[in-house]
């Protein structure tokens, strides 16, 4: 029994902490919390990342196959989020908003490629990036939610605010800035490595005016970004002087599992699928590094969408697909001398063409266990709900805890390893791969990809080498290869009709040029880097 088994169109619209919430609640009760509440924390209390208690059955899916991006979005979300929290009325409100800024009526178009396979572009928001799906929604939700909040309190000292603080390599960064400038009682914060960001996405960084934006720039790595980042998590002045939100947030999932749904009913309608139907199965293949695009195919599969296989898309830094190759969760890739390993030989995030995904940990994929587990304690255990429930956390949490010590754990239970295997495969692909399939798809059709989109394809072509046939693939294009243009010269500078001028210049990255740059260079310190958060929180928006 799958958590969704008991679910049905009027779900819970509770949620848990995948870590099981009070270590000292007994066994018939479970810390469960409103969507409210996970959309303004992000984190739980005790360290881990919010879920859905159920995931609810779609059963009307197949009915919303005309319905426009935004309408499928409400029906989808209508599913997660209590009227009684959020009125329809003002759902369908938050989701126009939060998608009128996109370029394309579609919002998110699929195109054709070749054979059996299509292209989802996700690049035509505010920052050319997929990252604006989830961060354009969840901006307007936590708008929403203060606005409520600080209803008829005027001074600043009696404002629930927040405060927003990310470390990026670019699209992340970006996207949560466009998402959040010009938001009262919002403050946004995006560190990034000085001088290491491409020339486009910093550009989108630094030249927001609103001021409640501040864009860092770290004197250090990448890697010195998230260290910062996680100390300010875990420090208590910090979330004592200002509450704070990062990319974890669950809403950020909610938003993207519209694609799936939406992506599936645009297949239907292509004349070049003419024999694809409602009730048909489909292959979604993902690039994906932090998880959270392929996790959100997780819940539509699991809401009713008839997925044939989630296909995870990794570069170099590739330890989800080794986790479905060997049933370990290990930070450090592979070396010479075989897998490292927190605590001995191997190689930490290495720089690749595709730097959105040079991870070592992927966060959302917490969220992800905590279902395997579940489905493993309900088979072997019984159908006690909330036993199974505390069970899951407590595995979860013992993984994690393991994974803080010694920079791995696993091998996991072997029927877990055995769900994750049913509901997905894996690819890993190399930046020598990436260039060579930039290069093949634009001499097949002419299509240009950035190199992460790139990693999606050649995914893709392996899976439709073993798929059943005619099964079709879905992969994700999340980019506009624009913001990746040093890669795009490289693969296809002589390519006859390539130009530069044309394909990777769009109007709107020629005015970030002309804009004033706003950016603090901080040092690489932590407690630095807090006290100017909290100086720039204190003085409001």
């Amino acid at each position: 029994m799958t958590p969704n088994d008991t679910a049905g169109e009027n779900a819970s619209y509770r949620y848990l902490s995948t870590r099981g919430g009070d270590v000292g609640l007994t066994i018939s009760s479970l810390c469960q919390f409103s969507f409210e509440e996970v959309v303004l924390n992000t984190i739980a209390p005790d360290g881990g990342l919010y879920i859905p208690e159920e995931i609810p059955c779609a059963a009307s899916w197949e009915s919303w196959g005309d319905l426009s991006f935004p309408e499928v979005a409400f029906e989808i979300m209508s599913l997660y989020i209590s009227p009684s929290e959020i009125p329809p009325a003002d759902l369908k409100d938050i989701i126009a908003r939060s998608y009128s800024t996109f370029r394309s009526p579609e919002i998110t178009p699929l195109v054709h490629l070749n054979g059996n396979h299509y292209l989802l572009e996700l690049f035509h928001g505010p920052t050319f990036a997929s990252k604006d799906i989830a961060s354009q929604f969840l901006g307007n939700l936590l708008e929403y939610f203060l606005v409520r909040k600080n209803e008829g309190k005027a001074s600043t000292a009696e404002r629930h605010r927040l405060t927003f603080v990310g470390a990026t390599r670019g699209d992340a960064g970006s996207a949560a800035i466009y998402g959040l400038r010009g938001k009262r009682d919002i403050s946004a914060f995006v560190m990034f490595p000085q001088g290491q960001v491409a020339p486009v996405q910093e550009a989108q960084i630094s030249t927001v005016p609103d001021k409640n934006v501040s864009s860092l720039a770290v004197a250090g790595t990448f890697g010195d970004c998230q260290n910062i980042l996680s100390a300010l998590y875990a420090d208590r002045q910090a979330n004592e002087d200002f509450d704070l939100v990062s990319s974890k947030n669950w809403a950020q999932i909610l938003a993207q599992i519209v694609l799936y749904f939406y992506s599936y009913f645009a297949l239907t309608k292509t004349s070049k699928s003419a024999s694809f139907k409602p009730g048909d199965r489909v292959r979604f293949v993902v690039p994906t590094g932090k998880f959270g695009s392929i996790l959100a195919g997780y819940f539509a599969l699991r809401m009713g969408l008839p997925i044939d296989k989630l296909v995870i898309a990794t570069n170099e830094n590739d330890i989800l697909d080794r986790f479905w190759r060997t049933g370990r969760y290990e930070k450090q890739r592979a070396s010479r001398h075989g897998l490292g390993s927190g605590h001995g030989p191997g190689l930490g995030v290495k720089h690749t063409l595709s730097p959105a995904m040079d991870i070592l940990t992927s966060h959302n994929f917490e969220r992800l266990l905590w279902f395997l587990a579940y489905e493993f304690v309900a088979v072997s255990a019984g159908m006690d709900r909330l036993w199974n429930q505390k069970q899951a956390s407590q595995e979860v949490s013992q993984w994690f805890q393991e994974l803080e010590k010694k920079g791995s754990f696993g091998p996991v239970y072997r029927d877990v390893i055995r769900g994750a295997r049913r509901d997905f495969e894996s690819e890993r692909v190399t930046d020598e791969q990436t260039i060579e399939t930039i290069r093949a798809i634009y001499r097949k059709s002419g299509y240009i990809l950035d190199p992460h989109s790139a990693v999606g394809a050649a995914a893709t072509e392996r899976s439709v080498s073993r798929a059943h046939a005619n099964i079709p693939h879905i992969s994700f294009s999340t980019a506009h290869p624009a913001k990746f243009a040093e890669t795009v010269v490289k693969a296809l500078q002589g390519e006859d009709g390539f130009s530069v001028e044309t394909e990777l210049r769009p109007a709107e990255f020629v005015e970030l040029g002309k804009r004033e740059r706003r950016v603090t260079v901080v040092e690489n310190d932590w407690q630095k880097v807090r006290e100017l958060i909290k100086a720039r929180s204190d003085d409001g928006v």
